[in-house]
Order: structure tokens, then C-alpha cells, then sequence
């Protein structure tokens, strides 16, 4: 499994902050992005959907950072898929930008792929904290055994 924390020794006593996260740098490069978009927008839009895009900007990595401040693991994970909602919220976001001709289809289409990247590390990150609480065997079995009908 990729290493979810940055190449950084640890401090003194072994603890690592949510900063140290991947999942959480590349969401705050990604929230760095979508606050330039806001600079961007025209003057009517500068308000509503300057001000939602901020929010949920900062939503996805506040939520990120609050989850791995959590003691128990469900508490985590509920955090990370506020930031996963938080995130689709900002695609959301990019798509009303490219519906409107805010901004180039290009630069559209690469801040989505960054976004897919933020959307790949928190998925593999709840992955992660999923197995660390009940193992790595997480399938579900959705057919019927046919020795038990």
C-alpha cells in the first residue's frame, strides 16, 4: 500500500500531524487552486459563488485535518467522506465554471484531474484506516451460497 505520510522523520516522540498526510497536502495544493479560481470570477459572481467555492475549499481540508484528530477510526472515516463530499461539491463548482465560460475548458480539465488525485487519496486513506481497524479481508459477499437454500 502507498505510504499515506510525507517522507519526513518523525518528531521526538514519534507523532505525526495531519499535515504530514499526502492526502492532506495535495488537497491543500488543491484548495490553494480553487481559491485562485475565486480571484477569477466575474464581479456578480465574486459573492455566491466565490464565497460557496471558498467554503467547501476549506471544508475539504478542515475535515481532513478534524478526522485525524479523531480517537475512533468511524469518526475518522465520517470526516473523510465530509472532505470527499466537500471535494465533489468543488467539481461541482469547476463545472458551472466551464458551463459559463468563467475559465478555459483546459484549465478546467487539469484542475479536475487534480481533484481526481485528492479524490484517489482519501478514498486510499479510508481504505487504509479501514484495515487498520478489521483487517485487510473488507470484501461483501453479495451472492447466495448455495448449500444454505
Amino acid at each position: 500500500m502507498k505510504r499515506l505520510y510525507a517522507q519526513h522523520e518523525a518528531t521526538e516522540e514519534g507523532f505525526r500531524t495531519f499535515e504530514d498526510l499526502e492526502v492532506y497536502k495535495k488537497a491543500r495544493q488543491f484548495r490553494k487552486a480553487m481559491y485562485g479560481v475565486t480571484r477569477r470570477l466575474p464581479d456578480f459572481e465574486k459573492y455566491e459563488r466565490a464565497s460557496q467555492i471558498r467554503r467547501a475549499s476549506v471544508s475539504l481540508t478542515n475535515n481532513i485535518a478534524e478526522g485525524h484528530g479523531r480517537f475512533h477510526h468511524l469518526e475518522q472515516l465520517k470526516f473523510l467522506f465530509h472532505a470527499r463530499g466537500s471535494l465533489q461539491e468543488l467539481i461541482d463548482d469547476l463545472n458551472v465554471c466551464e458551463d459559463e465560460s468563467y475559465l478555459p475548458r483546459s484549465e478546467v480539465a487539469a484542475l479536475k484531474e487534480q481533484a481526481k488525485e485528492v479524490q484517489r487519496l482519501i478514498s486510499g486513506y479510508a481504505r487504509y484506516l479501514r484495515a487498520r481497524k478489521f483487517g485487510s479481508d473488507l470484501t461483501v459477499q453479495e451472492t447466495v451460497n448455495d448449500s444454505t437454500i
